[in-house]
């Protein structure tokens, strides 16, 4: 990519700086809310799996100093740019991108043992796609949901936790692969575009070897009149992790 196909962008007001193509799925809320909801804790090492241009782990980052970072991108544009990216916000030596397929188990099963595992996957599995390719990678599925699972779920530890973002309409996929990949215990928050309207959003959340019921938790109320919650401004602006 050349610099004219890049522009420079800054997420959780101002604290993580991205460069990011200009054409092509921009990286947007969903990162910034699948960040917030990943339950990494200081000196723990969390795999992001499709991580772009890494506005996923960035915001991790910014919020929980100390992780030490895996990363996997299949696209090789991308995962230069991810690299770029984590030294531009100082996470030198913190933060390794491969290159690599999430339907690659077996580079699943090489990886080093993980706490949190954590994706934002392509969303649809049919339809018609954009004709544009990086767009049409991130939004329409080549790899399936269980692929994703299977793969996050391969090097982590015994309740780890494992967590993906999805539109309402995925839910049961996602809670099916979830459940495959031997993950329980899950737990669902919706993020709510407004009060009173459905979720069209929601963070899908289990534990490697987790037990008992799925729970739904409160969720996160996004707008309201002209700009977004206080509770959501706390998450987006100020990089508090999601409430529950």
């Amino acid at each position: 990519m050349t610099e004219a196909d890049l522009t420079e962008d800054h997420l959780l007001g101002g604290r993580v700086r991205l460069r990011q193509p200009r054409r092509g799925l921009r990286a947007g809320l969903d990162a910034v809310l699948l960040a917030a909801g990943v339950p990494a804790r200081p000196g723990q090492r969390v795999l992001e799996a499709g991580c772009g241009s890494g506005a996923g782990f960035l915001c991790l980052a910014a919020r929980v100093p100390g992780l030490a970072i895996l990363a996997v991108e299949r696209d090789p544009r991308l995962a230069a740019l991810a690299r770029a990216n984590a030294a531009a916000n100082g996470l030198d030596g913190r933060v390794e991108v491969l290159e690599g397929d999430v339907r690659d188990l077996a580079l699943a099963r090489r990886l080093p043992p993980c706490d949190h595992a954590f994706a934002n996957p392509p969303y649809w599995p049919g339809g018609t796609a954009p004709p544009e390719a990086l767009r049409r990678a991130a939004t329409h599925e080549e790899a399936r949901l269980a692929d994703w699972a299977r793969f996050l779920a391969a090097p982590l530890a015994r309740r780890g936790s494992l967590s993906l973002i999805l539109p309402a309409a995925r839910l049961e996929a996602g809670m099916a692969a979830l459940a495959a990949a031997g993950c329980g215990g899950a737990r669902l928050v919706p993020f709510w575009p407004r009060a009173g309207l459905p979720a069209k959003r929601a963070l899908l959340q289990a534990w490697r070897e987790g037990r008992g019921p799925a729970r739904i938790e409160p969720g996160l109320t996004l707008h309201a009149d002209a700009g977004f919650t206080p509770a959501a401004e706390a998450v987006l602006r100020d990089g508090a992790a999601l409430p529950g």
